[in-house]
């Protein structure tokens, strides 16, 4: 008989390079001012959770942090498997930065050297997801990640990622056995930091971060 296990899987609060519209991967810049804010925020939206794990960079660390100071919830669990992907040659320029070293790639979806493909991202982040499944299993737990891991399980399970703002995050069903993706839940307006629950935009998945 299998236990279920719920986890939001959310992504971190806006860091120093989110701003700045620098692709991120696995590079470990800050939160933002804005990223502290929109944590503190997202800890009022959250209500009940048991635990927290997070992925071992910075902006995803601190958001857990800030989030289980508020809500009396700890120690943070840290889980490396949990970190972003890594994207290679593309870590820290812009979107025009990476059209003019790699004219074409984004719009015809090429990737540049580094680059982590999908099968490792998906192995090492179901590593991590079965971990905490193991260890907490029946528990409701916050999983502070980043996008491309977000992206990359949906993409699994057959959906076509949309747009993830900062802890804006999907719900997931652990039954031990298998894991079934729930809805998309938004702590904080994109932005503005403001507190809302409000619907994906459309439109393609930004840079990974």
């Amino acid at each position: 008989m299998s236990h279920l296990t719920r986890m939001l899987l959310a992504r971190h609060g806006e860091s120093e390079w989110n701003a700045l519209g620098r692709w991120q991967g696995q590079a470990d810049p800050p939160l933002s001012p804005m990223g502290r804010r929109q944590a503190a925020l997202a800890a009022d939206r959250l209500g009940a959770i048991d635990v927290i794990v997070s992925s071992d960079l910075s902006r995803a660390l601190r958001t857990a942090h800030v989030i289980a100071e508020l809500l009396g919830v700890g120690p943070v669990i840290v889980e490396p498997r949990l970190r972003e992907r890594d994207v290679g040659a593309w870590s820290g320029l812009t979107r025009e930065q990476i059209e003019a070293t790699f004219p074409g790639y984004l719009d015809d979806g090429r990737r540049p050297p580094g680059w982590e493909p999908d099968e490792l991202l998906l192995e090492r982040s179901s590593e991590a997801l079965d971990a905490i499944e193991r260890t907490y299993c029946g528990a409701e737990i916050l999983v502070v990640t980043h996008g491309g891991v977000i992206y990359n399980l949906e993409r699994h399970h057959g959906l076509t990622p949309t747009r993830l703002a900062n802890l804006e995050g999907r719900w997931v069903a652990h039954h031990g056995n298998r894991v079934v993706l729930g809805e998309r839940i938004r702590l904080v307006d994109d932005h503005t930091g403001t507190e809302g629950c409000t619907t994906p935009q459309d439109g393609a998945t930004n840079s990974y971060s």
